[in-house]
């Protein structure tokens, strides 16, 4: 059933995915020579083998579901830079490109890996070790070596290829020989003759073992014994060892990976060839896996044009040798930046909800899952405690806390040096940290990149210093670090640790009291109940630094100094992309650090705790729970205060990462109105807006919401249906909707379950087509009330038709067709039918090309006539004069012409303008009352103060 609910194109690839297989297994053509290859393939257990790897490698990780859709490993793949290294110079992570230049090594491909050596001995397979940190990619090349492999692609020399995963040989503690080994992994290869070790036979085999840092090998004599019988039973480390020697399988060629600080665990003497991956040296490398991965989309043209948009601009920020292209270095980081830009960019709303802080917590997860530090050399147990990603939190993430406190991105080699470096103290200490130096630091720091100079090119009286890879990852491991309770004051760390012993031993205490009570005096009981209090004291403690953890996220939501900045996502955005134009203000002196508070938020869904979990950091539910009831007091008391758009846009992102719904209706039921005017909208935001107010009751109304100026397209209004109902007042102004808008906003209109009473589409291209399609709402809306199609286009047409619409809409109040090119025709057939209309009592037709006999007879038409005849008063702007009287909206009239004056046409706004002075000149000269002339004067000094204002524009 889950096949029959994929998308089409899912199924083509899975499709395409069997028959390549069948295909590998088959290569003749036609149904009979299939069936006669699927006989041979199930008689040959090196083709059922091939068959099988595929399949098993072929499986990609939960992550890569970041980017939606299927697709195989070999399409998103790129060969990251594989350098060959002398032994002597085989230490140390290539972490630029200077670095990589200055060194005369050859690079390689996967097959040359096995070329002969110098020390190569004919008879005698090679024993290759392929190296790197954490992040340039040892296990896809490994993944990719193998499909390659079974396709028939590369190392054909070999016949049989056997990967093993290290991790899983380092658990097995029951003795076996390698054939055996071979067998329970993979059961068609059972008494397989190449594994025999009869003759030459083991020249065509080879051994893949992945993550060899994670086995516990002892090349000495006297502690591995030797072996050379592949049918001798032995523990999986010894058989490991001795083929590596070349006593068992001699012939039999072997690759090795490993991290940094495991080099030395093999000796150089048994090791024929070290290649070290050294990640992505190009731009052109870090394009081509952009493109791998976000042009893998359902092929619909807008999405890969916006995809095709985002490779470009972030391949012009890599050429600038920025920040983002050091970090690039490494294809991990390339993988964050995708996945980030997909979710930015490429949100689809029928696509499962993704978060920023599930990104980061997945890019962990992807690069640190079931990793520990061994506590040394005699180690053998991995320990809860050991987990790398708790010692980065304790270590790197207190480096990065301490930078998000003090407003500080980059850091000495002194200051790494102690935040990092510590207090260590002990010999397995020592072990783990320099473990920890070598294979993880640079992973998440790297050498800053300053005016597109790098720092090694500095003076040697410059200090080199240090900023995390990726701006982000900052705020992100400073938010684990403050969930996580690791910054906790010395009292809670003595009372959580005095708690822990005490603890239990109240509950015996309590069981003895029933029983000695009759025979101690009671004072001494005293004692006793003491012992009890250490839980509850810790207990009371623990909810205090939860509330506090809530109100520094409220505190960091809403700081003041950065309340003006670029609201979140767009500064995320920037970080990537670079900034393309004028540089946004900056309002604040220090660097804003607006996303670790929503991080702190997002590290509490269940989903990312789980994923923690699996990472050995754990976040307790009750903490959870702690943290959210007093955030939402802080949320609620900050939202009192007026908030500018930016700062509801982060708020909204907060409780969207959140992904807690009773905490977003709650927060929500204290605003009324959410203003996001002049914010950059895109899908995503659209989507997180939406998402929030459907978390909210279906009787939740805002007053209005307004989206005036936010680039919103057809897509974004149909993302943010769900939102509209919630909704009594929209405003949509500025935001260049064509005709195609007008059929989604009827549709939104024809909603039963949306009661928008104020609809206000100003400054939209709709022309007199759109409007036609949203009048056609009309008879059947029973919601609306005011209705502004100011500058839309509507013309003498669009305004008859809008005459003979509004006949049926019973509910209309207030009607602006103000600046619309309207004649005096078409506005005396709309007045009108507004006068004899139940509930209409104002028409804005003021910057429309009216003659003076046009307007006088548009004021004679709202006034009800004389002889008793139907109709009713209606009030028409048409003018700050009314005949030879000034009108009483003169000051709306003019302060809707300053408002918008900038976005509209600046010389027809200046004649409009210039006919007001002269009709407010004529009625000045009719007037004999001195202080009707002094207000005449009045309004002309508005007039002339608004014209002043438009020129001031024109010529700036």
């Amino acid at each position: 059933m889950t096949l029959l609910h994929r998308q089409p194109s899912q199924l083509l690839a899975v499709w395409r995915l069997k028959r390549r297989v069948e295909d590998l297994l088959c290569p003749a053509t036609g149904c009979q020579s299939r069936r006669s290859c699927s006989t041979l393939s199930e008689q040959d257990p090196i083709e059922i083998h091939k068959r099988k790897l595929f399949l098993w490698f072929s499986h990609l990780p939960q992550e890569e579901k970041q980017f939606g859709g299927y697709f195989s490993p070999e399409s998103m793949h790129v060969d990251p830079l594989i350098l060959e290294r002398k032994a002597e110079e085989r230490t140390g992570m290539l972490s630029s490109l200077q670095q990589i230049q200055t060194l005369s090594c050859p690079s390689l491909t996967i097959e040359q890996l096995f070329d002969p050596t110098d020390s190569w001995t004919d008879g005698r397979g090679l024993n290759v070790l392929l190296y790197g940190a954490v992040g340039t990619g040892k296990s896809t090349v490994v993944r990719k070596l193998v499909l390659d492999w079974c396709s028939g692609t590369t190392l054909t020399q070999f016949k049989l290829l056997v990967p093993f995963s290290c991790e899983d040989l380092g658990h097995l503690s029951r003795v076996s020989s390698l054939r055996d080994l071979v067998s329970r992994k993979y059961l068609h290869l059972r008494k397989h003759p190449l594994l025999s070790g009869e003759g030459n036979q083991a020249k065509d085999v080879l051994f893949l073992f992945n993550g060899i840092e994670k086995m516990k090998l002892d090349f000495s004599i006297g502690s591995t014994e030797l072996c050379s019988d592949p049918n001798e039973a032995l523990s999986p480390g010894i058989l490991v060892v001795n083929l590596l020697r070349k006593y068992l399988l001699p012939e039999a060629s072997i690759m090795v990976t490993t991290r940094l600080s495991a080099l030395d665990r093999i000796p150089q003497k048994y090791v024929s060839r070290y290649a070290q991956i050294c990640g992505f040296n190009d731009p052109d490398r870090q394009r081509a896996y952009f493109a791998s991965r976000l042009l893998q989309q359902n092929g619909e043209a807008p999405f890969i044009q916006e995809a095709q948009a985002l490779i470009e601009l972030l391949y012009l920020n890599l050429q600038r040798e920025s920040q983002l292209a050091a970090a690039c270095f490494l294809p991990s980081y390339c993988w964050l930046t995708c996945a980030t830009l997909h979710f930015l960019h490429l949100t689809d709303a029928k696509a499962p909800i993704r978060t920023l802080t599930g990104i980061y917590t997945s890019f962990l997860r992807l690069n640190f899952g079931g990793e520990v530090l061994s506590t040394g050399a005699g180690s053998t147990v991995q320990e809860h405690n050991n987990s790398l990603m708790l010692y980065v939190v304790r270590t790197v993430g207190k480096l990065a806390f301490d930078g998000v406190r003090y407003k500080r991105t980059s850091f000495s080699e002194t200051e790494l040096e102690q935040w990092i470096g510590g207090k260590t103290k002990t010999d397995e200490e020592l072990h783990q940290l320099a473990m920890f130096r070598t294979d993880v630091v640079d992973f998440f720091l790297a050498p800053c990149v300053e005016s597109g100079k790098h720092v090694q090119q500095l003076g040697e009286n410059d200090e080199r210093r240090y900023v995390f890879a990726v701006p982000a990852m900052q705020e992100y491991l400073a938010a684990l670090y403050v969930v996580l309770g690791e910054n906790k004051s010395a009292l809670e760390k003595l009372t959580k640790q005095v708690s822990a012993v005490i603890g239990p031993a109240s509950e015996d205490v309590s069981a003895l009291f029933n029983i000695i009570s009759k025979f101690i005096p009671i004072r001494i009981f005293a004692v006793f109940n003491l012992l009890k209090l250490f839980p509850k004291f810790y207990e009371k403690i623990s909810s205090l630094n939860k509330s506090s953890i809530a109100k520094t996220m409220a505190a960091e939501m809403f700081r003041t100094e950065d309340s003006h900045n670029e609201d979140v996502l767009d500064q995320v955005e920037q970080s990537l992309l670079g900034v393309h134009g004028p540089q946004p203000k900056q309002y604040s002196d220090g660097q804003p650090f607006e996303l670790y508070p929503i991080f702190m938020g997002g590290l509490l869904h269940y989903s990312n705790r789980m994923l923690l979990h699996q990472l050995g950091c754990s976040i307790q539910s009750t903490t959870v729970a702690q943290i959210t009831s007093a955030l939402r007091k802080y949320l609620v008391r900050e939202l009192s205060k007026p908030q500018p758009p930016e700062e509801l846009m982060d708020l909204l992102v907060l409780l969207y990462e959140f992904q807690n719904p009773r905490l977003a209706a709650e927060v929500l039921a204290s605003i009324r109105t959410i203003r996001l005017t002049n914010i950059r909208m895109t899908s995503l935001k659209c989507f997180v807006l939406s998402f929030v107010l459907s978390c909210t009751p279906a009787s939740y109304h805002l007053e209005e919401l307004d989206l005036s100026s936010c680039l919103l397209t057809d897509g974004m209004l149909q993302m943010l249906r769900p939102a509209f109902r919630h909704t009594h007042k929209l405003n949509l102004q500025f935001n260049s909707l064509g005709p195609d808008s007008c059929i989604l906003l009827r549709d939104l209109l024809l909603d039963t379950k949306i009661s928008i009473r104020s609809l206000q589409l100003c400054d939209n291209p709709l022309l007199e087509s759109g409007a036609c399609s949203l009048l056609e709402a009309l008879p059947e809306n029973q919601s609306l009330t005011h209705l502004s199609l100011m500058h839309t286009g509507l013309g003498d047409k669009g305004a008859m038709k809008l005459a003979e619409r509004i006949k049926q809409h019973t509910g209309l109040q207030e009607l602006n067709v103000a600046y619309n090119n309207i004649g005096d025709n078409a506005a005396l057939a709309l007045v009108d039918a507004c006068r004899e209309h139940p509930s209409i009592h104002t028409v804005h037709l003021y910057l429309n090309p009216l003659s003076d006999v046009g307007k006088q007879s548009l004021y004679a038409r709202g006034v009800p006539r004389s002889d008793g005849g139907s109709g009713r008063r209606v009030r028409v702007l048409a003018s700050v004069t009314e005949g030879s009287d000034i009108s009483e909206d003169w000051h709306p009239i003019l302060s809707v012409i300053r408002d918008n004056a900038s976005s509209w046409e600046r010389e027809r706004v200046k004649q409009q303008l210039q006919v007001f002075l002269k009709d407010l000149e004529w009625g000045r000269q009719q007037q004999q009352n001195l202080w009707k002339r002094l207000h005449y004067r009045r309004v002309e000094k508005g007039v002339r103060q608004t014209l002043r204002l438009l020129e001031k524009d024109t010529s700036a």
